[in-house]
């Protein structure tokens, strides 16, 4: 390709597009042309700009990433970079050529980007193949890390680190053996990330990693509480109880 990529970045978080702009680095036949976190100053941007990659976040104050596409008269290649999956097949009837899930995983993000790459060369917009690659992917690979805050930064937390997750009304502290993250998504979503094999839940407010359960405790009532290897107790609900049980040989 003898012509540079040019790329534009939508996101209302700058730290996000800190992120994708960091990762386009590794791609010297991308120029990033402009980042925008306004979903209206991002329309004028592409009709302007005329980016042929566009990086676009689904919800955005004012218009969501859709919206900004019905605007627009340029037409780019769009991968979405999103918190949330369940936008996905909508993507791909709006043209899409990828969809990421926050927080970005490198080699996924590499992936995408190589792939938009060569289908921009080939002016390659196979939206129905798109969608069906979309399917095979989610069946299933569960996150290995998440990024968590920690004052201004972003922590890479491999998942096999945490201890537990317990939802602290609209959010959600993560305790590993040395620390504890404050995390706005709510526990439940986080589960969906989380291979349920080894994250089980035992309480409506509480799940923990049984590859870092220590010991179990059987009370006189019949209840059950997890001791966990950072020596902290969890009471099992009994509605949860089952598969705890089912583990005692």
């Amino acid at each position: 390709m003898e012509n540079k990529v040019k790329c534009l970045v939508v996101d209302d978080e700058q730290l996000a597009r800190d992120f994708v702009i960091e990762y386009l680095a590794d791609f010297p036949q991308i120029e990033v042309v402009a980042q925008s976190g306004k979903a209206s100053e991002a329309i004028q941007l592409i009709d302007s700009k005329k980016p042929d990659l566009l990086f676009l976040d689904v919800q955005m104050p004012g218009k969501d990433g859709f919206e900004v596409l019905e605007k627009i008269n340029h037409e780019p290649f769009v991968i979405f970079c999103t918190a949330y999956d369940k936008y996905a097949i909508r993507a791909f009837e709006n043209n899409a050529i990828d969809y990421l899930l926050k927080p970005l995983d490198k080699s996924r993000f590499d992936q995408a980007v190589s792939r938009a790459i060569k289908r921009i060369a080939n002016n390659d917009k196979n939206f129905e193949k798109l969608i069906e690659e979309f399917t095979q992917q989610q069946i299933q690979s569960y996150t290995p890390n998440l990024f968590v805050q920690k004052k201004d930064k972003l922590i890479n937390l491999p998942v096999q680190n945490i201890i537990c997750l317990e939802a602290s009304g609209d959010y959600t502290v993560i305790s590993t053996q040395s620390d504890q993250f404050l995390s706005s998504s709510g526990i439940s979503k986080l589960a969906t990330r989380l291979d349920p094999a080894v994250f089980i839940r035992i309480h409506r407010s509480t799940i923990i990693n049984i590859n870092r359960l220590q010991e179990l405790e059987k009370h006189s009532n019949g209840t059950l509480s997890v001791v966990m290897e950072n020596k902290k107790s969890y009471s099992v609900s009994r509605s949860y109880a089952k598969q705890i049980r089912d583990m005692i040989v």
